[in-house]
């Protein structure tokens, strides 16, 4: 059975395409994903993404667990102040990547992937060997990603925080649309300005909030946007995806997340194994291309080939980008063919067609 978010029903009334993503029954796209992309690009779009996972660590050994099982420095962050990180196992292979949020002393919000929640949990559980307060929330909790150029000034409407003064990945908690207690997060999966909502279920009423929204965002020209479009909108961008791009058989290193990994913090999970990686290279890693040949769309698991034929690596993920009409994609690519304007063959149909790696992201913002 497909789990809803509390918002299934305003999906349904809006005609949307529901699909199965990471077990939720989710809008894939309302209109069309092209119409929703464009509408974040220029104006903005209101996202679903109640599926996400909330977890609260608390109490005086807090810190000490998220230190150690996260790559980047937990200790830099002062309440207010969000971080992007990821979780390894022993061998380095990544477990899952996530937003950290300092709430205050003591109290912090971790953000994981929806196909990851139990795994997340059972994993980090198994690490609690210091007592920290552990506590997954993310059946009582909602989450709405407001996105795009207009965002700021639909949600200034709502609330009487200043929202244009919150810097990227910092955070206020406030009242939206006369509903108290919500964090109001400057983050996002699209490249665009915008916030994240997130929603205590037991403290106020998301369906209003999502009503509201909608309601303010009419003039600018807001739309609801599905999965579909946040995902050509985060590929643009060159965000990696968990299950596509970064998976337990990938490591931080050749992911393009090395500037996350703090060494020098102390000890981690997959610490030992990454500095060994570190100190015997590379021999592959995280790519992005781009295809000028027209009606060549990569796809995930497409081989990538030299000019002899020989596979060099796999597509990991592909689309046409909307903004640029183009063939874009990331994916694995062998280290001494890794580098920026290199040729490389995406196997297309049993045709080698070819592409420019290039490092992302694709839309130069």
């Amino acid at each position: 059975m497909l789990k809803r978010t509390i918002f299934y029903n305003k999906h349904q009334n809006l005609n949307a395409k529901l699909i199965d993503f990471g077990g939720f029954e989710m809008p894939v796209q309302y209109q069309g994903i092209k119409q929703e992309h464009l509408a974040v690009r220029n104006k903005a779009g209101l996202f679903d993404v109640s599926h996400m996972g909330e977890f609260f660590v608390t109490g005086p050994k807090a810190l000490d667990l998220i230190q150690k099982v996260t790559i980047n420095d937990a200790s830099k962050l002062v309440p207010g102040k969000a971080q992007y990180t990821a979780m390894c196992y022993e061998d380095g292979g990544i477990v899952d990547d996530l937003i950290v949020y300092m709430l205050e002393d003591e109290k912090y919000l971790l953000v994981v992937n929806a196909s990851n929640i139990e795994k997340d949990f059972r994993w980090i559980e198994k690490q609690n060997s210091m007592g920290a307060g552990l506590e997954d929330r993310s059946d009582t909790y909602s989450l709405l990603a407001l996105q795009g150029p207009k965002a700021p000034e639909i949600l200034q409407k709502l609330t009487d925080t200043n929202v244009s003064e919150i810097p990227f990945y910092n955070f206020k908690t406030g009242s939206v649309a006369g509903e108290p207690g919500i964090i109001i997060s400057a983050t996002g999966y699209t490249g665009e300005k915008g916030f994240e909502l997130y929603l205590d279920n037991e403290k106020c009423d998301p369906l209003k909030v999502w009503d509201e929204i909608l309601n303010a965002g009419e003039q600018f020209g807001l739309e609801p946007a599905g999965l579909g479009a946040r995902d050509t909108l985060r590929l643009e961008m060159g965000y990696a995806l968990y299950g596509n791009d970064i998976t337990k058989d990938t490591h931080p290193l050749e992911a393009r997340m090395g500037w996350l990994t703090k060494f020098d913090k102390g000890d981690f999970i997959g610490k030992g194994a990454l500095l060994r990686i570190k100190e015997n290279g590379l021999s592959r890693k995280l790519a992005g291309f781009v295809i000028d040949e027209p009606r060549n769309v990569p796809r995930a698991g497409y081989d990538i080939v030299d000019e002899n034929g020989n596979q060099i690596g796999f597509v990991t993920s592909g689309t046409q980008s909307i903004s640029l009409s183009k063939g874009i994609g990331m994916g694995y690519i062998d280290l001494k063919h890794a580098t920026e304007g290199e040729t490389v063959f995406i196997k297309i149909r049993k045709k080698a067609v070819p592409a420019e790696v290039v490092k992302p992201p694709f839309l130069k913002k």
